[in-house]
């Protein structure tokens, strides 16, 4: 039975990446290792580099078509990343 005071694990998890200041840090690790689910794998398979800063997402991409590609669609991207994150992650994608 619970008590009154009792959380849920999800919740008290939530609490303590706010708490210590790490749930950014925390959803943009998540969104980079979900990159190959979110663009499909052989764009993640071109990618050589990926890191987000600022709301930032730096990309170094292999193949200069996909890079074009990824540029038109760029919009889109912003769009998958910030609904999976549930709120404003990245907000603009600069290639390298």
């Amino acid at each position: 039975m619970r008590k009154a005071n009792d959380k849920s694990l999800k919740e008290a998890i939530e609490q303590m990446l706010q708490v210590y200041k790490i749930k950014q840090r925390y959803d943009e690790t998540a969104i980079i290792a979900s990159w190959p689910e979110l663009v499909g794998k052989s764009v993640a398979n071109r990618t050589k580099e990926i890191f987000i800063r600022n709301q930032k997402l730096f990309l170094r991409i292999e193949s200069s078509v996909i890079k074009n590609e990824l540029m038109m669609m760029r919009t889109q991207i912003i769009e998958k990343i910030n609904e999976k994150a549930k709120g404003i992650l990245v907000d603009e994608i600069i290639f390298l």
